[in-house]
């Protein structure tokens, strides 16, 4: 991202627009494989934005210039591509299709006004472009459906356009039809339902314009009257479809100006064909995204309070208006340092201008709250691994700014004698533990350093110090998110391994037992004297400890009793069997003996710790593991697996019910010990074909398998020597 390199591979101008009319956001949504950054880079080409797809910067791909996404063959963050189309500037912003990036995609949406669905004409669509047509809807985000790959031998527009239909629901139309050529499968061109015209590529980019073929009229008739009736559907002329039913010729201005405002208000869905190798249909594209897309004026901006959370009015998207802009994503670039995606909501954001950053903070996920005064020396129109300078930002559109101090993932920047603070965009629970070791004490230093960068970035990863295990634990999305955080980790020259993840456990007594501790030492004319006889017996579970005294005739003086309790209580936290605390269990202190001179409350302490520890020894002490209770949500078909994937778990399942905010789902519902859950989110995508999510919340603790208790503490043996 070097500025030096700024113009290379880049012949169009630096987009930069003075009103917020001349913007459109949006996000392009599809699993991996669909074709979004093919289809990115195709119309950054068709538009000049750059000389040829695939050119940006330093020759590499516009979006996926990141080491971890050429790694693993796939987008692994969120890229912003700004084109301009008949004036308007169009910022695209690719988001990953894979689960394991879902923050991504997330900041994507929030920073977007609309969404652009890229299906595959040959792989279809996944569950998860279903769910998150669901959660865009439930936002009434404006949403439109673009078939890629129209020249693959194996490409079926018909069907993909009827799966979106099933999958999607009502008023998902097609806009065009592509036009075969004589030998039936490679696509030459569009038939244009709404102006009846044939767009013929085989000269290339731009179309010729014609008149349809006598054997095109049948299909453009059919379609066309199907396109025309949902539109007119959604028009706010209630006489409009009395008019059409009793044979009168709407005119072509009349049905797209209702189908722009039908699109823009989330009611109607058009579907247009593309081709990025051909680039058949982006020109098409690019005047929906234009046209029918709404500009931030139209859409409504995230509820805005004081730092202190006072109320505020609410935010309109005007360049004259109070600063008011998010960070939408925070990377690390190996040249420039940090990298923040900003869009501005209202204001105008301008360089050498102090600002106040200030953020919710998330201390679980190690994003404590802050508020400090910045200034960005410099804004930028990002594009792939290009920067270019810009003057300023207004309302509605998205720049970078770079080597911020203070701004992290999720932070509002605001005006510094008005600081406001946006309300947060909801992120997804990490679920995937993996524990991190560094090799050498340097090591610690730098994966110390260097974890902080990332977490501060990524808002869905969350650093977990187990005071417990003694395990560094990086929760993530999914194996690979994980890869690519320990890759950019020992990219950062952090040499690490990972070691088995290890559930915190408890102990505690299943019996009844006596232990005597007995403290006698002589040193340098100095002596230590404790001796105690102490009770242990179970409590039920979550009744914590108990210390009863039952001393008689004073053998143990009142001022040592409570010595005797803390070395007890010390013993439990440094566990008995296999070092985990000790709970749920009462210790009743009958008798010892004390010396007058040598007595004292370290020995006392002692005795009380060894007796803890011989009663352990002649009775039975039990490992408790931690219990959780389980929401699973899956399409219906994979309820009978999940359950009886639950039961080999040792799970017990305590119910299913619908998905009250989508159809053909259930949750399922069920206790299941944490030691079991610790792959789960891996397994359970693998089971349910990547559709299935869960969440977790602790529930209580339960005796392990004897069994799987020995295990464990002939594990922990061979672990310590």
């Amino acid at each position: 991202m070097a500025q030096k390199n700024q113009d290379k591979g880049v012949t169009g101008p630096v987009p930069v627009v003075d009103s917020p009319d001349r913007v459109r956001n949006v996000v392009l949504v599809g699993h991996s494989g669909s074709g979004k950054t093919t289809l990115v880079e195709a119309l950054l080409a068709v538009t000049g934005t750059i000389g040829r797809a695939g050119s940006v910067s330093d020759g590499t791909t516009a979006c996926d210039t990141d080491p971890a996404a050429v790694k693993q063959q796939r987008s692994v963050a969120l890229a912003c591509a700004p084109v301009f189309h008949n004036n308007v500037k169009i910022n695209i912003l690719d988001s990953p299709g894979y689960a394991d990036f879902v923050g991504e995609l997330r900041a994507g949406l929030r920073a977007a006004d609309a969404a652009l669905f890229v299906v595959s004409s040959v792989d279809g669509m996944d569950a998860a472009t279903a769910t998150l047509w669901e959660e865009c809807a439930s936002v009434d985000m404006p949403r439109a459906v673009a078939v890629t790959r129209l020249d693959h031998q194996r490409s079926d527009f018909s069907e993909s356009v009827s799966e979106c239909q099933r999958v999607f629901g009502d008023n998902v139309l097609p806009l065009c039809l592509p036009l075969y050529d004589d030998d039936g499968e490679s696509v030459r061109g569009l038939i244009d339902l709404v102006s009846q015209r044939i767009l013929d590529y085989s000269d290339g980019h731009p179309p010729t314009e014609r008149e349809p073929d006598a054997e095109h009229l049948p299909a453009i008739e059919d379609s066309r009257n199907t396109l025309i009736e949902g539109i007119i559907a959604e028009s706010e002329d209630e006489t409009l479809m009395e008019r059409y039913l009793e044979g009168e010729d709407i005119e072509v201005e009349t049905i797209i100006a209702d189908l722009e405002k039908a699109v823009a208000r989330g009611h109607f869905y058009p579907v247009v064909p593309v081709c990025a190798e051909t680039q058949i249909g982006l020109d098409a594209l690019l005047d929906m995204l234009t046209n029918a897309f709404p500009a931030p004026l139209e859409h409504s901006l995230p509820a805005a309070t004081g730092i202190d959370g006072s109320p505020r009015a609410p935010l309109a998207c005007s360049a004259e208006g109070p600063l008011v802009a998010e960070v939408v994503k925070t990377t690390i670039d190996s040249y420039v340092g940090r990298v923040s995606l900003v869009r501005v909501f209202s204001g105008t954001l301008r360089p050498d201008t102090p600002v106040h950053v200030s953020g919710h903070g998330m201390a679980e996920r190690g994003h404590p709250d802050h508020d400090a005064d910045e200034r960005f020396a410099h804004l930028y129109s990002p594009l792939g691994s290009t920067l270019r300078e810009v003057p300023f930002c207004v309302a509605g559109d998205i720049c970078a700014v770079t080597k911020s101090v203070v701004a992290e993932t999720g932070d509002t920047i605001s005006g510094k004698d008005a600081p406001l603070l946006m309300a947060p965009w909801e992120m997804p629970e990490p679920l995937l533990p993996i524990a991190i070791v560094a090799k050498t004490r340097s090591d610690e230093d730098a994966l110390a350093k260097n974890l902080g960068r990332l977490v501060s970035g990524d808002p869905t990863m969350r650093l977990e110090r187990n005071a417990e295990t003694h395990q560094l634990v990086l929760w993530c999305m999914g194996e690979a998110h994980a890869d690519v955080v320990l890759d950019r980790l020992r990219s950062g020259g952090v040499d690490l391994e990972t070691e088995p993840v290890r559930v915190a456990l408890r102990e505690t007594f299943a019996s009844q037992s006596r232990g005597h501790g007995r403290h006698v030492k002589q040193s340098g004319g100095h002596g230590q004297y404790a001796v105690c006889d102490i009770q242990v017996e179970p409590l039920p579970r979550g009744s914590g400890f108990e210390f009863v005294d039952k001393v008689v005739g004073g053998v143990v003086p009142n001022n040592y009793i409570p010595s005797v309790e803390k070395g007890v209580r010390t013993q439990m936290e440094r566990g008995i069997v296999a070092g985990y605390p000790v709970v749920d269990i009462r210790v009743m202190l009958f008798d010892g003996k004390a010396h007058s001179v040598d007595s004292s409350d370290a020995a006392f302490q002692t005795a009380g710790s060894l007796a803890l520890k011989e009663a352990a020894e002649k009775g039975t002490v039990t490992l408790l593991e931690p219990v959780d209770e389980v929401t699973i949500r899956v399409p219906d078909q994979f309820v009978g697996a999940v359950m009886s994937d639950m039961s080999s778990r040792r799970g017990r399942v305590l119910g299913t019910e619908p998905d009250p905010t989508t159809t053909e789902r259930t949750l399922v519902r069920a206790e299941v010990p944490a030691t079991e859950l610790v792959r789960y989110l891996v397994e359970l995508r693998a089971m349910t074909s990547g559709s299935g999510t869960f969440g977790r919340t602790f529930v209580r603790h339960d005796p392990m398998p004897a069994h799987l208790a020995e295990q464990i503490k002939k594990e922990i043996t061979a672990r310590h020597g």
